[in-house]
Order: structure tokens, then C-alpha cells, then sequence
């Protein structure tokens, strides 16, 4: 019922009019008011006039409150794909390794980041099936992401995957793999969240252009609140493409540099959808047979779907990486990362700094 309605009612009342036209009728009231307006006009005016400051002052608090809460809820929203998308980069199993024709191990796309690359170690017979637990700690200087008032914890980020790669032809592999893995704060737990990857599509590596290789996927990413697997609040569908050379010094070190985009296809949420387009270079030494050592900077541009924003992220990774047996390794992992938007509220820098354990079996 309008506010004109409620001020012709109130003129009514307070003169004593008992036969009247008002009786819920806009079209009524107006007549009414018109027949009394002589009369009445100062009142009818001025109750009208004070009701509907009222009803607009409210309105505005509210309409206010629901912006500042959807303003809020996509910033936390992309805060948790943010934290987990650099988490994953130190916390996944290693790719499934190809093999060349040779014998020898095809440098995987990211490999880098693992510091689990073989550089060209003998292997006798192809496995394409890969499955991994991994159980990775990590101290974190901002948990949120933040530029002021930073907060740190401590994060487990459990992890268990299934690869599968196998050899089409020549120097063409297939490849699908389901990953699911959890992060849970110390202290802030209502920051926990899980996140389930299931990926599919093909690698090619060509050893007549320096051992190139090429890989492209499809990428389903879907978030979830802390370990309830049915309580999602992002889905993504990406298309992943990556190109990486790599420079053999001797047997046990080898320097690659890559590039790859990661296209955003379809999201069900657009504040935190994104593509991302990133060049990388990575060092790998194989100290020991059993002791790898990595170092990884990368230059990522994260073009926002929504508006307006772009930043760029600069990362810089080291870890060790230690085979206590054939399927059994622990790892320490530091990451450094400074990003950059052109809306200051997402400048942040954040440290971590944490180890692993994995269990990693090929059949």
C-alpha cells in the first residue's frame, strides 16, 4: 500500500470524515484529497511529504547495507581463489612424467615448480598411472590478502590425486587427472575451504625444436566451504595452454622458460573469474640422487572479468626436495609474492614458508 494512501487516511482520521472514497483506491484517495484540499492541504502535504522522507531514508540504509555486503562477499570470494590457486602451486603431486622415445624423461609443463624433475634419468619401462597424498604445512604472513593489518597462520593443506597419461603416439600423450585437496587455518578457520580439479587433455613434445613441449586442457575448478564438498561457492571452466623450453646444463641441471594463459571460459560467479597470462623461468639442480633443488620467479597478469581489474602478481619459489625412497619424499617450500592492482584495496605481499610430506606411487 503507497504512502499517498496512508497520508489521505491520516487527513481522514484526524478530521472525523466517517463516509469517504479512501477505502484503498489510489484513484479513490485522489478524489478524496482533490474534494478537501482547500481545507486539508497543509496536512495531507506534510504527512505525505514526512512518510516518504522516512520510507527513502530507509531505503537508502538498506539498498547501502546490501552493496557493501555483495561488495564484501565477492572481495572474500576472490580472496579464497586467490589463496588457493598460490597454495596449489607448492602443494600438488608431481605431473605424470612422459617418456621420449629415447628413454628419457619429457620435461613436464610446471615441472619447475615441483623441483620432482629427473633430468634424464633412464627409465626402463612407460607407467602412466600416477597416485599421490601429499600433506603440506605451511606459515602464511596474510591470511587474508590484505594490505594492512595483515594476519598470520599456520595451514594444513592435504591433497590426494589421480593422474593418468598415457602415450597416443610417438611424442603425443594424453592426460586426465582428479585432484582434491583442503586448506585448514589454525585460527581462522572460517577461511577453510577445499578445492576439487579435474583436468583432461594432451602434451606433445617435440625434441627436434629443442625439446619443446605444448600442452593444452580443459580445467573444471570447484571451491567448496572448509571440507563440505557439497557447499560450493565458485565453479570455474578454464582452458589451459603452455609452452616450455627447456636447456639441459650436464646431467643434473636444467633451466626452463615457459609461458601459458589460462582462459576462463564460464563461471558461476563473475567477481572472482579471471585469466590469467604468465611467463616463468626455473632452475632445477640434482644435487644428490636423491636431493633436487628448485628455484622458480614468474610474472603472472590476472585480467578480471569484472570491474575493471587487472594485477599483476610477481612470485618468486624455492624448495628442496628430498626422496627418502622410490615413493616416499618430504620437501621444504618457501614462497615470496608481491601483487599489484589497479585497485589499491588488492595490493598485497605475502610470505610462506612450510614443508610436505608425499606418498607417490606409479603403475
Amino acid at each position: 500500500m503507497d504512502y499517498f494512501i496512508l497520508a489521505a487516511r491520516d487527513l481522514v482520521v484526524s478530521k472525523g470524515v466517517s463516509s469517504h472514497s479512501c477505502s484503498g483506491s489510489r484513484v479513490g484517495c485522489i478524489r478524496f484529497c482533490r474534494r478537501h484540499a482547500c481545507l486539508y492541504r497543509i496536512p495531507v502535504r506534510s504527512t505525505f511529504l514526512l512518510e516518504l522522507h522516512h520510507f527513502k531514508s530507509f531505503s537508502s540504509i538498506i539498498c547501502g547495507l546490501f552493496l557493501i555486503g555483495t561488495q564484501l562477499g565477492a572481495q572474500a570470494q576472490t580472496v579464497q581463489v586467490d589463496r588457493a590457486q598460490l597454495t596449489q602451486s607448492q602443494a600438488q603431486a608431481p605431473l605424470v612424467q612422459a617418456v621420449s622415445p629415447e628413454g628419457t624423461i619429457v620435461p613436464g609443463p610446471n615441472d619447475a615448480d615441483l623441483g620432482e624433475q629427473e633430468v634424464l634419468k633412464r627409465v626402463e619401462r612407460y607407467e602412466p598411472w600416477t597416485a599421490s597424498i601429499a600433506s603440506p604445512v605451511f606459515y602464511t604472513t596474510n591470511v587474508a590478502l590484505t594490505d594492512h593489518g595483515e594476519k598470520h597462520d599456520i595451514i594444513s593443506a592435504p591433497v590426494a590425486a589421480v593422474y593418468y597419461q598415457p602415450r597416443i603416439v610417438n611424442t603425443l600423450y594424453g592426460f586426465a587427472d582428479v585432484r582434491q585437496q583442503f586448506f585448514y587455518y589454525n585460527h581462522f578457520n572460517d577461511f577453510d575451504f577445499g578445492s576439487l580439479d579435474v583436468e583432461a587433455g594432451l602434451i606433445y613434445f617435440l625434441p627436434q625444436f629443442h625439446n619443446l613441449v605444448l600442452r593444452g586442457e580443459y580445467d573444471f575448478n570447484r571451491f567448496t566451504f572448509s571440507d563440505r564438498v557439497l557447499d560450493e561457492f565458485f565453479t570455474n571452466h578454464g582452458l589451459i595452454f603452455n609452452a616450455e623450453m627447456p636447456f639441459r646444463f650436464g646431467r643434473a641441471q636444467q633451466l626452463s622458460l615457459g609461458a601459458d594463459a589460462n582462459i576462463s571460459v564460464a563461471a558461476d560467479h563473475q567477481g572472482p573469474r579471471r585469466n590469467d597470462y604468465e611467463a616463468y623461468a626455473g632452475y632445477t639442480l640434482r644435487a644428490t640422487r636423491a636431493l633436487f633443488l628448485n628455484a622458480v620467479g614468474r610474472v603472472v597478469v590476472r585480467d578480471y572479468h569484472e570491474n575493471g581489474r587487472t594485477d599483476v602478481s610477481e612470485i618468486l619459489s624455492l624448495t628442496a626436495s628430498y626422496e627418502l625412497t622410490n615413493w616416499w619424499s618430504v620437501s621444504a617450500i618457501a614462497t615470496l609474492t608481491r601483487s599489484d592492482s589497479n585497485h589499491d584495496v588488492f595490493d598485497y605481499s605475502v610470505a610462506n614458508v612450510g614443508g610436505a610430506i608425499a606418498l607417490t606411487g606409479k603403475f
